[in-house]
This record gives structure tokens, C-alpha cells and sequence, in this order.
């Protein structure tokens, strides 16, 4: 398995093959997805690519961190592993509070 990399601030215009063919200048891409909103189908700005090996990955963090991309500057960085569970953020669990301190 690869590395994967996050890529913020793409250009909403971008297509997963032309992300791709950017990020071969780095080395071999085993793949790469552009995330889209589940109700419009519009790209959310960000994806994801899947660099073949860590020292691909690290190339392609260097030479695509902060490049100008149609007028976007890329954000890019090894991806975080993605969160068990649903909606993200909050507090878990639910209740009014607990602990001690109630009236007597």
C-alpha cells in the first residue's frame, strides 16, 4: 500500500486524471480521487492522491506544497488516518451533564 497525501485548495474546474497527471511529475501515482458533496455532485476543493512510495510521497509533498495551481495555491500533506464514526466533531454521548453537584 502507498502514501496516501491530502490536496487542499484544488481548483473546482480539476478533474481526478488531470490531479493524477500533475502529481506523476513526483513519481508513480496508484491513485487519485477528487471528493465531490454527496447531495450536488460539485467538488468539495480537496482530494486525495496515492503516492506509490514514501520517498514519491515526499517529493510530491516538496514540489507541490504551496505551488500555484489556476490561481489556487495547493496544500499538501501526508493524509491523517480517516476518523471511525459518522458526522466528525461534537462530543460523544449524549446526556445533561452527570457528575456530582445535583440539589439535595
Amino acid at each position: 500500500m502507498g502514501i496516501k497525501l491530502y490536496v487542499g485548495n484544488l481548483p473546482h474546474q480539476m478533474t481526478e486524471e488531470q490531479l493524477k497527471t500533475i502529481f506523476s511529475e513526483a513519481g508513480h501515482v496508484a491513485s487519485a480521487k477528487i471528493i465531490t458533496d454527496r447531495q450536488t455532485g460539485q467538488p468539495r476543493g480537496f482530494g486525495f492522491v496515492e503516492m506509490e512510495t514514501k520517498l514519491d510521497a515526499q517529493k510530491a509533498m516538496s514540489m507541490f506544497n504551496g505551488k500555484n495551481v489556476d490561481g489556487r495555491t495547493l496544500t499538501v500533506n501526508e493524509a491523517r488516518p480517516q476518523q471511525k464514526g459518522g458526522f466528525g466533531g461534537g462530543r460523544g454521548g449524549g446526556g445533561r451533564g452527570g457528575g456530582r453537584g445535583g440539589y439535595r
